[in-house]
């Protein structure tokens, strides 16, 4: 793990044994669905959920999670994986709200797009949800943000192309919009104060 030069935390990935591990998976899902649950209001049926302790424990397994601890308490997590020889993805990215502020999220988008360079990554991409017909907050913040630190929109579809599953829990006309960062220049790491 890496120690972040901004606070008191570290960031690497979640080693497999923790799967088996129910406390910490159970609050992996909670932070991820209780971080969504607010950053997508109104996007999603009552009752949705973002991810559950099962599919995070898998993740786990497959080396797909990475952590930001503060001692011995878990205060962020972010999903990495690779899509192809050349591009890497990170979604799922969730910083407990009474660590905000501190640099947790730009710190675990830089050991994401790192951990892409070290496996041979040129580039990085993440998948935005977006409503179609209102502006929401939390998106148009994460935009900005994703814009600063270099991301840049790609394409855009639709839920049902990319996960049917989640389709039908939407509560409003959604797309999905892909943002993709160059990596090959040595830029990985994040330099925006977001």
């Amino acid at each position: 793990m890496n120690t972040s030069p901004m606070s008191a935390f570290a960031v690497g990935i979640e080693p497999a044994a923790s799967a088996d591990d129910a406390e910490l998976v159970t609050g992996l899902a909670e932070l991820v669905n209780g971080v969504y649950q607010l950053a997508e209001a109104g996007l999603w049926v009552d009752g949705a959920r973002r991810t559950s302790p099962a599919y995070i424990a898998d993740l786990i397994r497959r080396g797909e999670i990475a952590t930001a601890r503060a001692g011995d308490r878990v205060v962020g997590a972010i999903q990495v994986q690779r899509l192809d020889d050349d591009t890497a993805m990170f979604g799922m990215l969730a910083a407990d709200p009474a660590h905000r502020g501190l640099g947790i999220g730009r710190a675990l988008v830089g050991f994401a797009e790192r951990w892409a360079v070290d496996r041979g990554g040129l580039a990085m991409e993440l998948e935005l949800l977006v409503p179609t017909t209102w502006s929401h907050p939390s998106k148009e913040f994460l935009r900005d943000w994703y814009t600063r630190i270099g991301y840049r929109e790609v394409r855009r579809g639709g839920l049902q192309e990319a996960y049917p599953e989640l389709a039908p829990l939407l509560a409003t006309t959604c797309v999905l919009v892909v943002y993709r960062k160059d990596l090959a220049g040595g830029a990985a790491g994040g330099t925006a104060r977001g």
